[in-house]
């Protein structure tokens, strides 16, 4: 799925003519950008005591993603992430790794944010990396901040702001922020606001928070593409369908807490092509090295459904779910499923596609692989027309839906499945 306008995805390889008139179609990035493999992991990785409370998935930002004037060195950047659960401490992930060269940064603070780049200057909070302001990562690395106190709040907007020196051509990054950033000229980590800041709807270089974490507390990791990373919602209102379902999480109340880590690429592939690296190389590092997960919920395969069918198309995607379930079981997971949601009248649209789609989802829901399976195909689909989206619920593209749409499907699942207990733990 995608993420904007200007980059698509797609999945298998499709016929060279086909391939031409679908590039014109959904305006493709190139190649390098869109299937570039996960470095060896240099990554830090989880470790006990700590749960996340937000994710985003990192990946090689595609040219047209890149940052805005002045750009990331010399510059301060502050971006605002929307984060599930709470906590007295926070530590933050940083990571440089599709990046060609180092990464500076001279400072770094977190405070709540007040919107429109401002934030709330008491709660204005200076990072530090083994005890020092500023660190810096070699190409493929990423680090945690030092744990630092922060009274964070469930469903608060965090603004976590980067002063650069150095950096990289190649910027690692999650251009389907749906949230918007502003990077202004000079040091301003500090500063209570941006007014001369440029706008941009993209994150870089952050990939984490995580906050202290009881016996029983736990984290939900949703495997997605452009409809988990929120195409179709409306920026700045985070009304993406994993936002949803940590309000609901959140209002219920009772029990320990349960936060939700959204890992979804617009225009991911599980096996191949696509944006991103493709569901398959990024499954250690985006979900099973995410701190105090707990669940898993794969949301995942229509790019891959997108191109050229066939059925070792569809054999070799339901392998790969296979092969997820198995490796979320032998972490402590437990592992949902969730049908591939109706395209009919959209750019993947035609009868093979259809059937292959189908065929995908008898095997989530009858293989009895998955722990659990939400049919939230059943829950947005057209009853007059079963390939077709809901209208009302349709963000008009016939693909992607509109916020009422993620709303429906955060609605339909079903929180019992979301009961930790202090056995669980790891």
């Amino acid at each position: 799925m995608h993420r904007n306008p200007r980059r698509r995805g797609g999945g298998s390889p499709v016929h060279f003519d086909r391939l031409l008139v679908w590039m014109a179609f959904v305006g493709f990035g190139s190649a390098a950008a869109c299937a570039a493999a996960p470095p060896a992991s240099r990554a830090v990785e989880a470790s006990p005591g700590w749960v996340g409370t937000w994710a985003a998935a990192p990946q090689l930002t595609e040219p047209g993603n890149l940052p805005p004037a002045p750009g990331l060195t010399g510059s301060t950047l502050r971006q605002v992430v929307f984060v599930s659960i709470g906590g007295s401490r926070i530590r933050v992930r940083f990571s440089n790794a599709y990046g060609d060269g180092p990464l500076a940064m001279t400072s770094v603070h977190v405070a709540v944010s007040k919107g429109a780049g401002a934030i709330d200057a008491s709660t204005d909070t200076a990072l530090q990396f083994s005890g020092k302001p500023s660190v810096t990562l070699a190409a493929g690395d990423s680090v945690w901040s030092d744990p630092t106190s922060f009274a964070l709040a469930p469903l608060t907007s965090v603004a976590v702001t980067i002063a650069f020196a150095d950096t990289p051509a190649a910027v690692t990054g999650h251009p389907g922020s749906r949230t918007t950033s502003y990077l202004q000229a000079g040091n301003t980590a500090g500063a209570a606001s941006m007014p001369s800041a440029a706008a941009t709807p993209h994150w870089y270089c952050l990939t984490g928070v995580d906050v202290p974490r009881d016996a029983a507390a736990g984290a939900i990791v949703v495997l997605g593409d452009s409809l988990t990373d929120g195409r179709g919602s409306t920026t700045d209102g985070n009304n993406r369908w994993p936002d949803d379902l940590s309000r609901r999480l959140q209002a219920g109340g009772a029990g320990p807490p349960v936060s939700v880590l959204n890992v979804g690429i617009g225009g991911n592939a599980v096996l191949s092509g696509g944006l991103g690296p493709p569901a398959v190389r990024r499954f250690a590092s985006d979900v099973l090295g995410q701190s105090g997960a707990r669940w898993l919920i794969v949301i995942e395969g229509v790019n891959d459904l997108g191109g050229a069918i066939d059925d070792a198309v569809v054999q070799r995607l339901v392998a790969a779910f296979g092969r997820f379930i198995d490796q979320a079981h032998a972490k402590g997971l437990r592992a949902f499923g969730v049908p591939i949601l109706p395209f009919g009248g959209s750019m993947y649209d035609s009868a093979a596609h259809q059937a292959a789609r189908q065929s995908v989802n008898t095997w989530v829901r009858t293989s009895g692989r998955f722990d659990a399976v939400f049919d939230l195909d059943a829950v947005v689909r057209d009853p007059a027309n079963p390939n077709r989206l809901l209208p009302s619920l349709d963000s008009g593209d016939h693909l992607h839906l509109n916020p009422a749409g993620y709303q429906a499907m955060a609605d339909a699942i079903d929180l019992s499945r979301f009961r930790p207990a202090p056995s669980d733990a790891r």
